[in-house]
């Protein structure tokens, strides 16, 4: 890995900054000063912010602070001790990921302050101001009067200047899989989603409450709140204040009300705010990324992105099942090495399977201990899959589903792991359906420690995680790069049993849950009406576009998520999945508009192939696109389109396949069926 680093430091102690009748403040701008940060602290002692993007206020005068141990107010109060200012930068390398290389440049600030009233205790504010956006942080340092720590309140704002338009899905404590609502701030109103009957778990508190990354437009900009590094914390809400459009940070608690437990020294996830003036450049930001720390794996040799298959989807359109009990199990060796041998032929990577393991049968009752995660029910011969698997060049992916069952997961995981690594698997899909046994929430201090416990068990192990009903993607794969994909949206599956997902949900992906990081969607369904098994549910997608989801939706490992019979109906088609790269050398967005429609191209690591995907919502659309990225020379371009009858209910699974010669200076024109897409291969000559 080569850096390339800039560091300056200047501190400036007691009042070297400008101050007026009431408040004391000091600026610091972006590196290419199209964003402005304001600090101060008002006549009360409070802390606070202000930022302007491209000369307009965005966030206007926002507070800052905490509450500790039902007693300490760390956000009024208070002086500035000093201030300090940095600025950094470094271009590093990473093992995997959207782009090689990521461009780490900011200016920070760091706020020193202390209470003026007994107890006298000292904590930090940093700021990092990028060209994309912000990141702040409080720290809190060891010092006397204050060793264990117990936020009752973090009191962080964000004040915006105008009643923006939102893309948000409720501050749901338990769940991440709602569909997002387009509305205007002061439209707000998570009530009705309660009691949703789709879902395992849900819990919604508070009807004024969002969960992040809550993306926003405003006059002439975009904005995206979300957070960067949770670890030993809370979730982050935002509760909406719809009078002042103010958001205000509320955490996911413990049972008992108390948010955060920990000990000094203590650090929070950093609260994160990007700002850009069009949409796709909030897809191609590495502002949450950066502000993770660097690797703690220190050779990734073994990291290794995938497609896969999967034992899985039979399952949700109830052609087989996970338990014996339940129908036909569809973990049998037999039917394993069926999807090898498709899987194989077609240089797929990989196979999950679920319901191999003994325990589906009580899968999400109440009792605890349900699974062990290693013993095999009789019909399926892992020891033979795995050397079948073997033979054809195919991985077994392992899977671990708690039923929130955590303490029991806790207590076999390192056991669980082992099994997988004595046996030389690789890869592990986890998920934690249900309700969390010890009683805690999904989303609280509990499990996101859980969770940090599991990636860093399956690094000492050299297995790299799936995770499903994760925590929320805050950029931890850079630290972890084990840590691939993970869930934590409405996915594909919801198609199969539930009111399905609307064309226009794929559509707002990429501006919402992805901006936190690679997103397991398990695309590749051809068999769009799987009338067979379910009459009255279907994917809501032409198949061109569920190839061209492959490049829009991003993750280092991708599913071929539908059945091989499906597949082989279409294997014209399937050549597309076939060929699609997971390890991307360059990002680009061509175009987009936010749950509307958005084309992304991708260059493959270590060639100078690139491929296209574009999709839109329910509307039709035409796109003309200057190939001008590619490289000098000519490509094949292999197009992947809706057919001219084509419609994501009317008729899904008409398509074309086109080829043809281009080169950097030809126009690309795509049409765009109803809820349907394109996907483009361009292979250089």
């Amino acid at each position: 890995m080569k850096n390339i680093m800039r560091l300056l430091i200047v501190t400036l102690v007691g009042f070297l900054f400008f101050s007026c009748a009431k408040k004391q403040s000091t600026q610091i701008s972006s590196p290419n000063g199209n964003i402005v940060l304001n600090t101060f602290t008002n006549k009360e002692g409070e802390p606070g912010y202000k930022i302007v993007f491209d000369n307009k206020t965005v966030i206007d005068s926002s507070f800052l602070g905490y509450v500790l141990n039902d007693r300490l107010d760390l956000s009024r109060n208070l002086q500035v001790d000093s201030i300090s200012t940095t600025t950094f930068n470094e271009t590093w390398e990473r093992p995997w990921g959207e782009s090689r290389t990521v461009d780490n440049y900011y200016n920070q600030l760091t706020l020193s302050l202390s209470t003026k009233t007994d107890p006298v205790l000292t904590f930090k504010i940093v700021f990092r101001v990028f060209d994309d956006g912000i990141g702040f942080r409080y720290e809190i340092p060891e010092q006397q009067g204050i060793d264990s720590i117990f936020i009752n309140n973090e009191k962080t704002q964000f004040h915006l200047t105008d009643d923006l338009t939102a893309w948000w899905i409720p501050g749901d404590w338990e769940s991440y899989e709602h569909l997002w609502t387009k509305s205007r701030l002061s439209e707000i109103d998570a009530g009705a989603r309660r009691n949703h009957p789709n879902l395992s778990c849900t819990l919604i508190p508070d009807s004024l409450a969002v969960n992040t990354p809550l993306t926003m437009e405003g006059d002439g900009y975009y904005l995206s709140i979300h957070e960067a590094s949770l670890v030993d914390y809370a979730g982050m809400t935002l509760h909406v204040d719809k009078g002042s459009h103010t958001l205000t940070s509320s955490l996911v608690p413990w049972p008992d009300g108390v948010k955060v437990k920990t000990k000094s020294p203590m650090k929070s996830p950093w609260r994160t705010i990007q700002i850009v003036k069009e949409p796709g450049e909030l897809i191609t930001s590495n502002l949450i990324v950066n502000l993770n720390e660097p690797s703690k794996i220190e050779n990734t040799g073994w990291i290794k992105p995938s497609k896969y298959m999967g034992i899985w989807w039979e399952m949700h359109i109830g052609k087989s099942s996970w338990a014996p009990t339940w129908n036909n199990p569809g973990a049998t060796t037999e039917n394993a090495k069926k999807y090898i041998d498709f899987a194989s032929k077609h240089h797929i990577d990989g196979l999950l399977v679920e319901g191999w393991n003994t325990g589906w049968e009580n899968w999400l009752d109440t009792a605890t201990q349900i699974f062990d995660f290693v013993t095999p029910y009789p019909y399926f011969n892992i020891d033979e899959v795995l050397r079948y698997g073997k033979s054809k060049g195919v991985n077994l992916i392992g899977h671990h589903e708690t039923s929130g069952d955590v303490a029991t997961y806790d207590r076999l995981m390192d056991s669980a792991y082992q099994y997988y690594e004595d046996k030389g698997v690789k890869y592990v899909k986890s998920g934690y359906v249900g309700r969390i046994t010890p009683h805690q929430y999904h989303h609280s201090q509990w499990m996101v420690n859980h969770y940090q416990r599991a990636v860093t068990k399956a690094a000492e192990h050299h297995i790299m995680l799936d995770v499903h009903e994760p925590i929320k993607a805050t950029g931890l794969r850079r630290t972890w790069p084990n840590l691939l994909s993970r869930e934590g949206l409405r996915g594909q599956e919801f198609n199969a049993w539930s009111e399905t997902n609307p064309p226009s949900h794929t559509a707002t992906i990429p501006f919402t849950r992805m901006l936190g990081g690679p997103v397991d969607f398990t695309p590749g369904i051809f068999n769009i009406k799987f009338n067979e098994f379910k009459k009255d549910k279907q994917v809501n997608t032409t198949l061109a576009k569920q190839l061209a989801l492959y490049v829009v939706i991003y993750s280092p490992v991708q599913m071929a998520a539908d059945l091989p019979e499906h597949y082989e109906k279409h294997l014209d088609a399937f050549k597309f999945i076939e060929d699609v790269p997971v390890n991307w050398e360059r990002t680009k967005v061509l175009n987009a508009a936010i749950g509307e429609y958005v084309t992304i191209a991708r260059q493959e690591r270590g060639t100078d192939n690139w491929f296209i995907g574009s999709i839109t919502n329910e509307e039709q659309r035409e796109f003309d696109l200057l190939l001008d990225f590619l490289q000098e020379g000519n490509y094949k371009a292999v197009i992947y389109k809706d057919g001219p009858d084509a419609h994501w209910d009317k008729n899904p699974v008409s398509y074309t396949i086109d080829s043809l010669t281009v080169t950097n200076e030809d126009i690309l024109h795509l049409k765009l069926a109803p809820g349907g897409g394109v996907a483009v291969a361009l292979f250089q000559k």
